[in-house]
């Protein structure tokens, strides 16, 4: 027996006596503290610590054996095959070298938070076939979801498939499966939901969701709720996630039907809310090919509150329901896209486009330093009152085209004059006339400065290598003459809205177009911005402030008369990573009174704890202030507390205290007590439980 450590195949070959050379791709590097020659077979029998590295796979187990002229290696009792970050683990198993094809018994493998266990495998690296698998999610353990199949197939990075699994919790079977496929990149196939509680309107409930597949990336089930004070609710849910060669394809859908025996109030319009209440909800998104992307939403609601009263997850995020279709294709200097915005329910006002069909060139040279930009649209539009009052049709082509040159005098100096023209023809005129065609012109003036200064400044503190503050004032001039002609002969249907921000004054850029009115205004802005050097990303924001101010040369009838707008005010203080502050403001120039302050104060530490102070101001409408505090009091348990107080009604809107808890890894258990004041619909007190399957 020989001693010590052999390295290269010409230890091999040594071993093996003499043998017909072979081109392979790499040669194995062997080492081991024992190494010997089986007289039987002419293999050689490693042990102690062995390894073989072949290219950038390394093989260990307790005993290898290299049959070199198979080019076949066997191991024996706690086999590990590493390639970069990936490993198989086997009790023992063979592994050919020239192509990579494994025989493996008692494997182990896994991509977190998934796990694989199985008898045998057969395959390679790339495609391994398991026999007799178990598929885990997080930890094995009396908790964790796991799929069961004689048969699967796996894929490193990307999926496992197979046939004729079943779906266990612990060790209680759960349910059969015909066919399966999970991506490692998409949550467990097993979705599932519980809410559990009481509120006075609702009474005690009990919310339970269940999604199961039922192909590979289509999963069924339903949302399914017991209210004591209002009855059953009840309805199909699921979501899909599928990818072919042209593309991929994503969407969910929720729904629920109560007969609802409770105090069910009135609505939106003050009407009374029917016993038999419903809703429906589906979000879709599609890509096909690199240029063509479908995305779908519709929100059908029965009632205006039946989200509110019993999914209010779903409604406060977004409490105006929409339904669109869309399809946009991208050109190489175009978008085209067809976009419908339906109506299905009856209380809220939607400007219905069935459909609208717009064209967009990107910016494009002409020549002589000039370009164009063009953009087109048809649009059938439609608006339903839902409280009574005349329905309002229009079919309406609008075309926009501008000229500009950009003209540099300087390194810290642009100009770019514009000149643009927008045509707006309506089929369905109204005031006496079947048609009615407007043409509009604008003439206008983009102009910015750029100043610069570095200072030598450090701080490790704070975490400052360095400072750069850039300074951009910008100009804005844009004079659109007798837009608010025709008004008497135009459907008003994409009308003003209200607005805290400011409009857009540039002719192709403003959405209000059956309700415009004559500009002639200079646009004032300042942009401050003070960087620092970061190792990661090349350079950190530290300060950004940015104001902007209308001056109205002239000003049109009936509008506000004074020249100045407000000041206009974001900033954004980002010192470092652990603190983050944001102020929105406007002020009248003229009083210099507040109209609006919204400001927000986030304070972090990653590992234990998050704090944000929060508030809203518009004069005489809101003034509110919120706190939000999450704390990590171990691995297991969260605690969190969420604050809203209400300083012209003078109360507490909301208290809520609350506990996360997290078991075996694998579920997230919320306890969660409310107090909540000032809501038309909901009841002052709540308790809740809710239990979520850990998803990533």
């Amino acid at each position: 027996m020989l001693r010590g450590t052999a390295v290269l195949a010409a230890l091999l070959v040594c071993a093996t006596g003499p043998a017909v050379a072979q081109v392979v791709p790499f040669l194995p590097v062997v080492k081991a503290a024992d190494l010997s020659v089986d007289p039987a077979t002419g293999e050689a029998v490693l042990r102690g610590n062995p390894s073989i590295d072949y290219g950038p796979t390394r093989l260990t187990a307790d005993e290898l054996r290299y049959n070199r002229e198979k080019g076949l290696v066997t191991a024996l009792g706690h086999f590990v095959i590493t390639s970069g970050a990936e490993r198989l683990l086997a009790d023992h198993g063979t592994y050919r070298l020239s192509d990579g094809l494994l025989q493996l018994s008692d494997v182990l493998a896994g991509e977190p938070p998934f796990y694989l266990a199985a008898a045998s495998a057969t395959g390679t690296r790339a495609r391994l076939t398991l026999h007799a698998a178990t598929f885990t999610y997080h930890e094995p353990g009396p908790w964790a979801p796991s799929l069961l199949a004689d048969q699967m197939i796996y894929e490193p990075h990307r999926r496992i498939t197979g046939e004729h699994g079943h779906l266990e919790l612990g060790d209680t079977h759960f349910l059969a499966l015909p066919r399966f496929e999970q991506s490692f990149d998409r949550p467990f196939i097993l979705e599932m939901t519980t809410r559990a509680g009481f509120r006075r309107n609702l009474g005690a409930y009990l919310d339970l969701g269940l999604h199961l597949p039922v192909w590979p990336g289509i999963n069924l089930g339903a949302d399914v709720g017991e209210y004591t004070a209002r009855g059953v609710m009840a309805g199909p849910a699921g979501e899909y996630n599928l990818e072919s060669t042209t593309g991929t394809i994503s969407g969910s859908f929720t729904s629920g039907f109560i007969n609802d025996h409770g105090d069910r109030k009135t609505d939106l319009l003050g009407r009374p809310v029917p016993a038999d209440r419903a809703f429906a909800e589906w979000r879709h998104q599609q890509e096909v090919g690199d240029r063509l992307t479908l995305t779908g939403q519709v929100s059908w609601w029965k009632d205006s509150e039946v989200l509110r009263d019993f999914r209010p997850s779903q409604f406060f995020p977004v409490q105006q329901p929409d339904s669109f279709l869309e399809a946009a294709y991208a050109g190489d200097n175009y978008y085209l896209g067809a976009f419908a915005r339906l109506d299905p329910n009856n209380f809220e006002v939607v400007q219905q486009r069935l459909p609208e069909i717009r064209f967009d060139l990107l910016p494009l040279p002409v020549g002589a330093g000039f370009f164009e930009r063009f953009n087109a649209s048809y649009a059938a539009l439609r608006e339903d009152p839902p409280a009574g009052g005349a329905t309002l049709h229009s079919d309406r082509l609008d075309a926009y085209y501008a000229l500009y040159r950009p003209l540099a005098p300087t390194d810290w100096l642009s100009l770019t004059p514009v000149a643009g023209g927008r045509m707006t023809y309506y089929a369905k005129a109204t005031g006496g006339r079947d048609t009615y065609t407007r043409w509009l012109g604008e003439a206008g003036l983009d102009a910015e400065m750029r100043a610069s200064g570095t200072f030598n400044y450090r701080n490790e503190v704070w975490g400052i290598d360095g400072l750069r503050h850039l300074l951009t004032p910008r100009l804005s001039y844009r004079y659109i003459p007798g837009a608010d002609r025709g008004q008497p002969y135009i459907p008003s249907i994409d009308r003003t809205v209200f607005s805290t921000n400011l409009e857009p004054i540039d002719l192709g850029a403003i959405r209000n177009i059956d309700d415009l009115h004559p500009i002639h205004t200079l646009r004032l802005g300042l942009d401050n911005l003070l960087q620092t050097r970061d190792a990661q990303y090349g350079s950190r924001d530290l300060f950004a402030v940015n104001l902007a101010a209308d001056y109205r040369i002239a000003t049109p009838p009936g509008a506000n008369p004074h020249r100045w707008s407000e000041v206009y005010t974001e900033l954004s203080l980002t010192p470092v990573r652990w603190l983050r502050f944001e102020l929105y403001q406007r002020l009248s120039p003229q009083t210099l009174a507040l109209r609006e302050l919204n400001t927000g104060l986030e304070l972090i530490d990653l590992d234990w704890w998050t704090l944000r102070l929060a508030t809203n101001y518009v004069q005489n409408q809101i003034a509110q202030y919120y706190l939000d505090y999450d704390r990590r009091l171990n691995d297991v348990w969260h605690g969190f507390t969420r604050v809203r107080y209400d300083a012209r009604a003078r109360r507490w809107n909301e208290l809520s205290w609350g506990l996360r808890q997290r078991v075996a890894n694998t579920w997230n258990l919320r306890y969660e007590v409310s107090w909540v004041k000032g809501q038309q619909r909901e009841s002052s007190f709540g308790f809740s439980v809710g239990v979520d399957l850990v998803r990533f």
